[in-house]
């Protein structure tokens, strides 16, 4: 017959109906002073005390040995005979030992993990690439039940996730601006990956350090690179000239137009007034033609006259025209004068009075020709 049958006692002497704590730990005394002195009956009473003191001694380390504090941003995974119980907040805490065992994990500390590979691209190119991955816990319970090495499973994941990603992007794209679309897209299928495995893992971060070509091909990447650089660079200046020049050619053409429309209604205007004048003449023609003949005629000869250095003379009684050459006179006038020059001096004074006499007679043969 079994010892846990009812009717019977287990070995460590317990009864059927003694299932509280109290029970358990009266039980483990009196186990502890039969071991110590055989039964109550036949020890002395100081062994009896001394049994009982040890015995509360023993007791109070059991119970003080179970108690744990979890601190902030820390929580406790309580396992009971090996299994999972439950997950314990920050603040004190106490557990059986020997039947539960309690793991702190620091779920507020971010991990990261390193690695370079070289990779293929969806253009058959091959890529030397070297990436940063940061993560947190967000499950405690499964980060310890179902990740044995988690630095090596996110480091594995993670390659085999910017892997598939690489294999859809071509290397120009991967080498030039598509590091951030990468990286993101890296983290997005990464964070799939881990979830399916229920690795209790968060990803924080994923950075692309470095996204190159291998070192055989790296100087022609290279140059290929600075002519695309050099490329766009004179295409922004180009575009900085455009830019520059067409406000300019604008305002140039706007100056052209404004100065057209102002030549325009100046020359209508002339041309009004111009034809206002000769109306008005004409009118006076029609009242008085001679005088209006004469007067036209004079101012003629006055404007033709007014900016000419030369002066013809007739004279009187003759059929020729004295020249005079007033430009030359008046230059001899400016040098420093001698003998010779007062001598000229005094000729000249003779024909400005000749001139002078000459241009009286000539107006008063315009007066009579008035009067007539």
């Amino acid at each position: 017959m079994a010892w846990n049958e009812p009717g019977n006692k287990d070995p460590w002497g317990r009864n059927k109906n003694n299932s509280s704590l109290d029970g358990v730990f009266k039980d483990f005394k009196k186990t502890i002073d039969d071991l110590l002195g055989g039964k109550a009956g036949s020890t002395p009473p100081s062994s009896q005390k001394s049994a009982g003191f040890l015995s509360v001694i023993i007791l109070v380390i059991y119970l003080l040995s179970g108690i744990y504090i979890v601190n902030d941003g820390e929580r406790g995974v309580v396992l009971q005979f090996g299994g999972f119980n439950e997950i314990t907040m920050p603040g004190p805490h106490w557990y059986p030992r020997f039947i539960q065992a309690v793991e702190i994990v620091d779920v507020s500390k971010i991990r990261s993990v390193q690695q370079k590979a070289v990779m293929l691209t969806e253009d058959e190119n091959i890529v030397s690439i070297s990436f940063a991955i940061q993560y947190d816990i967000k499950d405690a319970s499964d980060f310890i039940f179902n990740l044995r090495e988690p630095d090596t499973t996110v480091s594995q994941a993670g390659e085999s996730a910017i892997r598939e990603v690489m294999g859809q992007n071509t290397m120009d794209y991967i080498i030039t601006e598509g590091r951030t679309g990468v990286a993101a897209d890296t983290k997005k299928l990464l964070q799939s990956v881990l979830d399916s495995y229920g690795a209790g893992v968060n990803v924080q971060t994923l950075n692309i350090l470095e996204a190159q070509p291998p070192e055989q091909v790296q100087d022609a990447f290279s140059d290929a690179i600075k002519a695309r650089e050099d490329e766009q660079r004179y295409i922004n200046e180009a575009e900085a000239y455009r830019n520059e020049i067409i406000p300019l050619a604008r305002g140039e053409a706007k100056q052209m137009l404004e100065q057209a429309i102002a030549y325009r209604v100046k020359l209508i205007n002339a041309a009004e007034g111009e034809a206002s004048r000769f109306t008005q003449l004409y009118n006076e023609y029609k009242k008085a033609p001679d005088v209006t003949k004469e007067r036209l005629y004079i101012e003629a000869v006055q404007s033709v006259l007014s900016n000419s250095s030369k002066v013809m003379i007739d004279i009187e009684g003759g059929n020729n025209l004295m020249y005079l050459p007033l430009d030359q006179l008046i230059n001899n006038n400016k040098q420093p004068r001698n003998n010779n020059d007062l001598q000229k001096s005094d000729n000249e004074t003779n024909i400005m009075d000749r001139i002078n006499e000459n241009k009286n007679n000539f107006n008063l043969r315009k007066r009579d020709l008035y009067n007539e």
